[in-house]
């Protein structure tokens, strides 16, 4: 099995891991500290954990039932692919390029992957999506939107669509949504078969905390609970979870911040000769250029760490780059432009 590669350098600029560019508001992290000198650092999490569930579920007018925890969406992601899993009788079905891991997480719950291949420019075939849905019998269905790594996303009139066109378990993983806006959450009481995968490391900072979140049906929240081990979140990321969860409205101008930043950059950036920029909806932008194994060898002998697939199964020649505070988002795009015209 491949591994997920996260090893990491002492970079000048990171902008590789889609993490946001700041850290929590001074406001945020003040009560965060607070909170913090009073966790019981002897007992096992319990009320934590409820308290989370239970402002969330009040966010979404859903019951504490309808939610559930993990160490961010990719642990959710990879639970829900073991309850739906498990054999190779059992088929997924997820669009690529998409996230890394859902290939294998598939494998890991002894299921067969199917992908369904993403069109040249990175859109999905729906009509193509939802026949494969349906010619492989699938136990689940799973959406990236918007999509990593290419950015792209799908409008909810187009995710309401497949859900009324398929009847297995169908995964909308919104890990960028806050970037976007456009969430299916609103679909789930119509569709008892649609899941909503969600996290805390991206548009609230949370990263090194790893804590994300489910909304579901009951019937699946509960299956999913099974396959966790007992107090499987830790009271530190918990308890500052909730803090952020609570003071949400603080994070609104660093998740604008990023939107501007990327909506700026992706203008520079096809300003470049042999450069294309696809469209996103999150806080990176994927773009092509011909020598892009070239640039990122580059890059990195400059102290910069943006990601590159390498000739990875349809990103060939492609490098994410995330978005970084404005001064580091213009020295990569300096560097990048020096290196496109000769002068790097």
């Amino acid at each position: 099995m491949p591994s997920y590669d996260v090893v990491e350098r002492d970079w000048n600029i990171k902008v590789n891991a889609n993490e946001c560019n700041m850290n929590l508001p001074p406001l945020v992290a003040e009560r965060v500290m607070s909170r913090l000198s009073r966790v019981a650092f002897n007992r096992y999490p319990n009320e934590e954990e409820n308290a989370l569930a239970e402002q969330i579920a009040r966010n979404f007018h859903v019951e504490c039932d309808n939610i559930c925890l993990g160490n961010g969406s990719s642990e959710i992601v990879e639970k829900l692919f073991y309850v739906f899993g498990g054999s190779t009788e059992r088929k997924i079905v997820y669009p690529e390029p998409s996230f890394s891991m859902y290939r294998i997480y598939a494998k890991a719950a002894d299921a067969t992957g199917v992908p369904v291949a993403l069109r040249e420019d990175y859109t999905l075939d729906i009509e193509k999506f939802i026949q494969t849905v349906k010619a492989s019998n699938a136990a689940l269905a799973v959406i990236c939107n918007p999509n990593n790594p290419t950015g792209g996303a799908l409008t909810l009139a187009e995710i309401e669509y497949i859900a009324q066109n398929i009847s297995c378990a169908f995964l909308v993983d919104e890990a960028y949504i806050e970037f976007y806006g456009q969430t299916a959450s609103g679909l789930l009481k119509k569709y008892p078969h649609l899941i909503i995968a969600r996290t805390f490391s991206k548009a609230y900072g949370l990263a090194s905390c790893r804590v994300g979140y489910m909304l579901a049906s009951k019937e699946i929240t509960s299956m999913v609970k099974k396959a966790y081990m007992p107090y499987h979140m830790n009271v530190l990321s918990l308890v500052v979870a909730d803090i952020c969860y609570q003071m949400r409205q603080e994070f609104i101008p660093h998740i604008q911040m990023m939107i501007s930043e990327r909506k700026r950059m992706a203008e520079e950036y096809k300003k470049l000769n042999d450069v294309t920029v696809y469209p996103s909806e999150t806080n990176f932008l994927l773009i092509h250029y011909k020598a892009a194994v070239e640039l990122n060898k580059a890059l990195m002998e400059a102290g910069i760490g943006v990601r590159s697939f390498g000739n990875a199964p349809g990103l060939e020649n492609t490098l994410r780059i995330s978005m970084g505070r404005r001064e580091e988002n213009d020295s990569v795009l300096k560097f990048i432009k020096a290196f496109v015209e000769g002068r790097a």
